[in-house]
């Protein structure tokens, strides 16, 4: 190999490597996807949640539930405590939120933080919920507070990282109590301008519902800017710690599920090993049946196409002996035939009309296809030719051919 040739190859494995290390090197983009999950360390995940609850509560109370609720109930319809759900979206199905609701009335509490909440818990709670505003709020600041009088009640706490946030502007007055509110941040950041509620509390039979419109503040991000950690901890204060915690792990638009063919396959114990069957049987295919078919294939030749050379034979036979005459007749028929089967035109009256035409559809003017034909006629008188004469025609043919733009082939 030349050492430019090398030069070159050493420029593009530089080339390519240098793009690795930047690809590599360079920083990530933050992912602001509301995933709500506990395996998630985004910034929208609820990681550092489910550390400080394994902190703030015994861990032999903690139950995670991975399952959908109304079965989970369904198999374990005995069991007593708190069951949080917490995700941007929650939408329960009639069945599943009866359940619930079921569950709840015999002494349990249901803790659900979601910006949308189901349609039917709006009706069986009389709450209603809206957006607000953000007019005004360039930098997209929210105020939140907790209204529990055991708490610091003027403790504020800051939120930024959303458009537009949910509240209740309906509720029942007579049954709900407020625990927060939230408001566009005021300039002096001192007090909330308007309260808007954005968390309730909520008897239902014997139990207790908790609703809260910001599921924001289980999140990461909302937890690691403090002082936002209190603002969370004063909700968790509702949570009974000698009760049994379940948390939801079904709903989550974070959650992780696998939809890959060969994973289901390879959890299944007779479709794993039918597999595997099917790999022995390829690999036993591979190495027998296709070493059989690896043989040389012979390289065949296409036929030689001997009719030019046959031509060439019979012409030089004509010129070497002399027979000037017949060629220059075989010539002139195969002219004929050529403009019969070029120009569509018939070769019988060779007249001054058929020349006209001639010359129009093959390119060459009048005097030239005159020549020609004149040269044709005076061949034909004569019964001695020679060499030059012969040369001649067959240079007019030629030259008469050369100028059809309409042919396909040289013929």
């Amino acid at each position: 190999m030349r050492r430019k040739g090398k030069l070159y190859i050493a420029l593009t494995a530089l080339a390519i490597l240098s793009i690795v290390v930047l690809e590599y090197t360079k920083p990530q983009e933050i992912n602001w996807f509301p995933s709500y999950a506990s395996h998630h360390k985004i910034p929208f995940g609820t990681f550092v949640f489910q550390e400080q609850l394994e902190r703030l509560f015994d861990k032999d109370h903690i139950v995670d539930v991975d399952k959908a609720p109304f079965e989970y109930l369904k198999r374990n319809n005995d069991i007593k405590g708190t069951y949080i759900f917490i995700n941007n979206n929650l939408s329960f199905g009639d069945a599943e939120l009866g359940a619930l609701l079921d569950w709840t009335t015999k002494g349990n509490t249901l803790f659900i933080a979601s910006e949308q909440l189901d349609g039917n818990l709006h009706d069986t709670l009389n709450i209603n919920t809206s957006v607000i505003s953000n007019f005004n709020n360039i930098k997209n600041r929210y105020q939140l507070q907790l209204k529990n009088t055991q708490l610091e009640h003027d403790s504020l706490y800051t939120f930024n990282k959303a458009n537009y946030l949910y509240h209740f502007n309906e509720i029942d007055t007579l049954n709900a109590k407020v625990i927060g509110v939230i408001d566009n941040a005021s300039e002096d950041a001192l007090h909330i301008e308007k309260e808007h509620i954005n968390i309730i509390k909520q008897a239902f039979g014997e139990g207790t519902i908790i609703l809260s419109a910001f599921p924001q503040a289980f999140t990461n991000h909302f937890l690691l800017t403090a002082p936002n950690q209190n603002y969370t901890a004063g909700l968790l204060s509702y949570i009974s710690p000698s009760e049994t915690i379940y948390v939801d792990h079904h709903y989550k638009s974070g959650k992780t599920f696998y939809t890959s063919p060969l994973y289901i396959m390879l959890n299944n114990q007779a479709l794993k090993w039918a597999y595997y069957v099917m790999l022995i049987g390829v690999l036993f295919y591979v190495i027998f049946e296709g070493k059989r078919k690896q043989r040389a294939i012979p390289i065949v030749k296409p036929l030689r196409n001997q009719t030019l050379d046959f031509t060439r034979t019979i012409a030089n036979m004509y010129f070497e002996k002399g027979k000037h005459k017949e060629m220059v007749k075989h010539k002139t028929n195969h002219l004929f035939e050529y403009i019969r089967v070029h120009f569509h035109l018939q070769t019988a009256n060779l007249d001054e009309t058929f020349i006209t035409h001639l010359a129009a559809r093959s390119n060459n003017t009048i005097e030239d296809t005159r020549a020609l034909f004149r040269t044709i006629e005076n061949l034909n008188n004569k019964t001695q030719i020679n060499n030059i004469e012969l040369e001649r025609l067959n240079t007019l043919i030629e030259n008469f051919k050369s100028k059809n733009t309409w042919k396909s082939t040289k013929t």
